[in-house]
């Protein structure tokens, strides 16, 4: 089935093939692959754009195109968000500090396939508020990821993520959502990670879509700065995000962005 002839939801969300699907595992597998390799440059004492200036090497050298330089006037191979930062975070000459997190967001294209992906990274030490967070947003991803099968809605996904969090106290973040990705960077559907279980447009096999909840310490508002870009906590409260780009099966789904080296979760170290 080529482009022309894929089939199209009522909710304008686009229902992909098995070849479809291959696509997106070799894209997002660039993605995850890169993801891993810059874990170890993650320290005190380095620069984010130091880190920034690896990943577009590293696009570069494996046959794949960043998605994000060039993007609406973006220069950049990363979005790299530390501690309030909620995402968008732009790469700068800033250096780490001992006990930052840090969510580092990569996009690649490799044979017009998007690959999308974020995940937490850790410079020094470890605080146990932080470590908290880090583990509350990374198992609700894995929480809203459980929802995704043929029947269920994409309310389901966001109930989960949100019923979660809330009962640890956090807050999920509503100004940001997770989105449709294949051979765009965003379409439809927007993947909200709060909501009312049994609402909204039913799941269908071939669908592919980001989760990427991004959870607050504090409250959940955000604001963005005058760069535009730049989302920060209101109240400055610490935040993490983690994103898999996944495909409905017949019988649950696929997370094509799963690490080759198992580091998707800071503690692999």
């Amino acid at each position: 089935m080529d482009d022309s002839q894929a089939r199209v939801t009522k909710d304008g969300i686009r229902i992909y093939n098995e070849s479809d699907f291959a696509g997106m595992r070799a894209a997002s597998q660039v993605t995850a692959q890169i993801l891993d390799e810059v874990a170890d440059l993650v320290k005190p004492g380095v620069s984010t754009s130091e880190l920034d200036a690896f990943i577009e090497k590293r696009v570069t050298e494996l046959g794949a195109t960043s998605a994000t330089i060039g993007y609406r006037g973006y220069r950049h191979a990363s979005c790299i968000s530390v501690n309030h930062v909620v995402c968008h975070g732009i790469p700068g000459d800033k250096k780490l500090k001992d006990g930052d997190i840090i969510n580092i967001d990569v996009t690649v294209i490799v044979d017009g396939w998007y690959g999308d992906s974020s995940r937490m990274y850790v410079a020094g030490t470890l605080s146990r508020k932080a470590e908290r967070l880090i583990q509350v947003t990374h198992d609700a991803l894995m929480i809203g990821i459980e929802q995704v099968k043929p029947g269920n809605t994409f309310g389901d996904i966001g109930h989960a993520i949100q019923k979660f969090v809330e009962g640890h106290r956090m807050s999920v973040v509503r100004d940001f959502c997770g989105h449709g990705v294949g051979k765009v960077f965003h379409a439809p559907p927007n993947v909200l990670h709060y909501g009312r279980a049994g609402t909204g447009a039913v799941l269908e096999e071939g669908m592919i879509f980001t989760i990427e909840p991004m959870v607050n310490l504090g409250r959940p508002e955000t604001k963005v700065l005058a760069d535009d870009w730049t989302a920060v906590t209101r109240d400055k409260s610490l935040s993490a995000q983690f994103e898999h780009s996944v495909g409905v099966t017949a019988d649950g789904c696929e997370i094509f962005t799963l690490s080759p080296a198992n580091r998707f979760h800071p503690t692999w170290r």
